[in-house]
């Protein structure tokens, strides 16, 4: 089914090879600051579709299955391209990377799982998930920029933080999510 929302999944979909391009062109297409705030300004440009497109599905009654599924696929490949891109710009560290793609590849299939057991609900998104997800919409946002914004306070620190923060409550939330389906494991 196509409508607004899956168009603006697919939209973020598209954003991804151009975010990495961006970063790939030659300094003389491109200054470096000036190649920050525009990567930068696409992944928040993604961000702010994924919050589009859920609220105009639920809005306009406009939700579907296969919108459920694209969603989350979208949200996962944009998130772990710009983890790749920033290990590849040693804007962060490989281990934190892994750490969280690593995470979201485990939920994924965990979520999976349980949809073939008619458990959907059991492993639904949790407040820990939630703040998981802006602790890293953060971190990429700043590591992506890496220019100064406010005086005295270092883009890259605040990304750097955020990105161990995210880190953190993404093993949190995947021990969470992994105690929530146990139960299940034996059956």
């Amino acid at each position: 089914m196509f409508n607004i929302p899956t168009a603006l999944t697919w939209f973020r979909i598209a954003l991804i090879p151009i975010l990495v391009a961006v970063y790939y062109l030659p300094d003389s297409w491109m200054a470096p600051a000036l190649r920050n705030w525009l990567g930068a300004g696409i992944f928040v440009m993604a961000a702010l579709t994924d919050w589009l497109d859920g609220y105009l599905a639920r809005a306009l009654g406009l939700t579907s299955r296969f919108g459920a599924f694209l969603d989350p696929v979208a949200d996962k490949l944009i998130v772990a391209a710009a983890l790749i891109l920033l290990v590849d710009l040693d804007r962060a560290p490989a281990y934190l990377a892994i750490i969280i793609i690593g995470r979201e590849i485990t939920i994924s299939a965990l979520r999976e799982w349980m949809a073939q057991l008619g458990e959907t609900r059991s492993v639904a998104v949790a407040t820990i998930g939630k703040i998981k997800t802006a602790a890293q919409m953060v971190a990429i946002t700043a590591l992506l920029l890496f220019e100064p914004v406010i005086p005295k306070i270092s883009t890259p620190h605040v990304g750097l933080i955020a990105l161990w923060v995210a880190a953190l409550l993404t093993l949190w939330s995947m021990f969470h999510y992994l105690r929530l389906a146990a139960p299940y494991f034996k059956k």
